[in-house]
């Protein structure tokens, strides 16, 4: 892991994400290299309900590459932290699994995914939802808080991903439990490749 911080560009790394996130949070129906809104959803066989609950506006800006619901939503109650919440579907779709009684806390590093997804949870008047500023490497989450962690195809952008397991298990509450999708490689990928901040958002 250390061999790849040395060979990647994290601040360049970054601005890519960010920029290319951005440009899907101001205009989400535009062509890009991956899929998104509710059709890519229900692609990747997100459940029925609570999705239906959600407002198409709510679901356009959705670009996840699997269903971290697969295996069950969160229970009632429950505290869940999002890794790179993005526009704030699984964010969304958590809140309504948890209820009233829960609390649900997306982390994201874009300023433009974040505005626009505390408008919407405002517009979805859902009063359960929080939104922070920040990197998954580093979460702005205090220690044993979480039942459940969720991500959808954002661990796979980061460099330091013993890091952001780390952070994983210091924000779950013992026996707690993640739930992750994402994208992942059988095999090293060649240094040159690494180097190549394209591939990397791309």
């Amino acid at each position: 892991m250390a061999e790849i911080l040395e060979v990647v560009d994290l601040e360049a790394l970054r601005k890519e994400v960010r920029e290319k996130y951005r440009e899907v949070a101001e205009d989400p129906t535009a062509e890009y290299h991956f899929h998104t809104g509710r059709a890519h959803a229900v692609r990747l066989g997100y459940p029925a309900t609570p999705l239906d609950q959600l407002p198409d506006y709510a679901c356009e800006a959705f670009a996840g590459v699997g269903n971290p619901f697969f295996w069950g939503g969160p229970k009632p109650g429950e505290r869940v932290v999002d890794l790179g919440s993005g526009a704030g579907m699984d964010s969304f779709l958590a809140s309504l699994w948890v209820g009233k009684e829960g609390r649900v806390i997306g982390v994201d590093m874009t300023p433009e995914m974040l505005d626009r997804s505390r408008s919407m949870a405002a517009r979805l008047g859902l009063d359960n939802i929080e939104f922070r500023e920040g990197l998954i490497e580093d979460l702005p989450i205090e220690d044993g808080w979480a039942d459940v962690v969720i991500s959808n195809g954002v661990i796979n952008l980061c460099p330091d991903k013993i890091g952001v397991y780390r952070q994983i298990f210091r924000v779950l509450k013992p026996g707690a439990r993640m739930t992750v999708a994402d994208i992942c490689l059988e095999r090293p990928v060649p240094e040159e490749a690494l180097r190549d901040i394209d591939l990397w958002t791309g």
